[in-house]
């Protein structure tokens, strides 16, 4: 998780779809496990290319040509994942995806009003969890945040934020 120092900024990919009066809270990618299933296909690939190429005797230069298309395909999805930013500022939740086409899902904090994580056995093990945040009136346009790294520290950060503590003690 990156905290964002008042004289620091998101990304530029980021911050340009931040407004002037807005205090930028959390700046996190989304995990490396989204690249758990690219990675895994690029590696079969590559040992089916190389069995198939051992297998037959015959010149079998399209199974390599596959095989390139294929490390093309997950340099594509390694760049896009390099782009996409979940940010949450002091009044808003952001989350930028895509490297050709840009897509912005937000909603804002005030909006929120139920808040919860999961973490399946995987994300568990990897460090990763799920954001699935609802609201009142219609379907909005950020409802789910999937592979999210550090949950517990990100949730209770927003947590605190969507619902601050109006009465706080003579302690804090």
């Amino acid at each position: 998780m990156r905290l964002v120092t008042p004289g620091d900024s998101a990304p530029a990919s980021v911050n340009k779809y931040l407004l002037p009066h807005e205090n930028q809270v959390i700046t996190v990618r989304r995990h490396p496990a989204v690249l758990m299933v690219p990675v895994g296909l690029v590696l079969g690939g590559l040992i089916a290319a190389g069995v198939l190429s051992n297998a037959v005797n015959k010149t079998m230069g399209w199974v390599w040509w596959g095989w390139l298309i294929l490390l093309a395909w997950f340099v594509w999805r390694v760049a896009e994942w390099s782009v996409d930013y979940f940010v949450i500022t002091n009044q808003r939740m952001l989350l930028t995806t895509g490297l050709v086409t840009r897509k912005v899902a937000m909603m804002p904090l005030a909006k929120v009003t139920d808040m919860s994580f999961k973490r399946t056995i995987a994300g568990r093990m990897l460090g990763y969890g799920e954001f699935v945040l609802e609201s009142a009136g219609q379907d909005q346009a950020l409802s789910t945040v999937e592979y999210l790294p550090y949950p517990e520290q990100l949730y209770l950060e927003v947590c605190e934020m969507i619902f601050p503590n109006k009465n706080p003690s003579a302690d804090d």
